[in-house]
Order: C-alpha cells, then structure tokens, then sequence
C-alpha cells in the first residue's frame, strides 16, 4: 500500500522504515515542522522531575542540560526511547496520553518533593499543568522548540490524492490531522480521501478527521506506533 506519513522529522523517517519493511511504499510529507529553541533556557533548581510528552521535547532537554541524573517521565515509549538515547537513564515511560502520564507521577511523586518541570513545545495536547495542579503538584512549563504547520498541502499528497492512490494515511496528532483537514478542503480535496483509510493514534486524533470522508477512519488500540502499524496491517489488501 500507499501509505502517508505526516508526523515531523525526523520521526517521519523511522516510521518510513517500519513501513517500508512491511512492504508498504512510504510517502514522506510531514505537515508540521519543527524547530529547537537555540536560547531557550531550562531551570532544573529545585526541580524533582522532568515530564516530556514528546520525542521533541526529549531532544531538547538532551540539549539545555548538562545533567544526566534528573528523573524523566514521558508520555510514551517514543519519547522515553529518545530520552534514554539523550543519556537519561532515570526515564520511565506512562505508554499512553498526558491523563496516563498525570496518573503516573502522581503515583511515583510527591508534590512536597519539589517542583516538575515539563518540557514543551509552543503548542501542546491536553492539559497536563492542569491535572496534575490539581493534584497538588507545581509545574513550571519550558517551551523549548516550535511546531509550525505547513502553508499548503504538499505536492506529493495532492497528486497522490488526486490520482486516488493514496491506500492510506497515518495521523500521529490532533494538530496534524487538523491541518490535513484545513489544507484538503482549501485545495478541493476532500472528496477526493473517499479511497484513502485514514488510521488516528487516538480518538483525540480522529476526532479531527472527521469533517473528511475517508473510507474509513481506525483508531489504535494504545496510542503508539506498533498498535498504529498493527491497526494497519489489520487493512485487507
């Protein structure tokens, strides 16, 4: 199968990988792009623990911090994985979303032990400062790259669209399904995803896609990627 992939890079490119050594043919347009911040500045003083809800943000504090000790939680095994290639050996991951990541440091911290430190970028899914605030914790938010949504719909997926040989598409995140969703419509596409199936990491993510009518919409069963190539490889062909 055809199959589109829109997450940054360099993450697009591992999943091409997955796909491609699945037999699939991967197509590469990611609809946001991403940036580090090269003055941000992270104050880990006083800081208990470290929350990353992105491979991004793992990047990034491999990149504002010389130490390698502090206790990182992420939200997935995807950014535990980048965190643990950063050198932080400390990094437990909640395989979920930002409400299993809450749970998670809930359970393992102490709001008296000091403050948590969440590692971002300018804009992000959920409300982790607010479930966690609420469970008595202080959280201080560091935004330390950019996402920025592409201006138009790539090239390669117009045409792809267009031709209707795009079999399916993978959507890692509500903002890039979204903007797939803005950019089809503006360019008349629409109608035009009737023979694609589009495959959502979560409902959050899915929910995005409907104002598409795709011919069908799957969601993983776990939000990560080898229950999102599962979910795939459940498509008959």
């Amino acid at each position: 199968m055809r199959v589109l992939v829109t997450r940054p890079l360099p993450d697009a490119d591992a999943t091409a990988a997955e796909l491609a050594a699945r037999g699939h043919t991967p197509i590469v347009a990611p609809l946001l792009d991403i940036s580090m911040s090269g003055d941000a500045v992270v104050d880990l003083d006083g800081a208990q623990a470290v929350l990353i809800t992105s491979a991004n943000g793992a990047r990034a504090l491999a990149r504002v911090t010389d130490r390698r000790d502090i206790p990182v939680f992420a939200v997935g095994d995807a950014s535990a994985a980048a965190a643990r290639a950063g050198g932080f050996a400390r990094t437990e991951s909640a395989s979920g979303d930002v409400e299993t990541l809450a749970a998670l440091v809930a359970e393992r911290l102490a709001p008296a032990s000091g403050r948590l430190v969440h590692l971002a970028g300018t804009v992000t899914a959920g409300d982790l400062s607010g479930l966690l605030t609420a469970a008595g914790f202080t959280v201080d938010r560091a935004v330390v790259y950019r996402a920025e949504v592409v201006h138009e719909m790539p090239a390669i997926v117009a045409e792809a669209l267009d031709s209707r040989t795009l079999d399916a598409a993978l959507f890692f995140s509500p903002r890039t399904a979204a903007r797939f969703v803005e950019l089809a419509e503006h360019e008349g596409l629409g109608a035009a995803c009737a023979d694609t199936v589009a495959l959502a990491l979560s409902q959050a993510v899915a929910e995005k896609l409907a104002p598409i009518g795709f011919s069908e919409v799957r969601v993983a069963d776990v939000p990560d990627q080898v229950s999102l190539l599962r979910a795939l490889d459940a498509i008959p062909q």
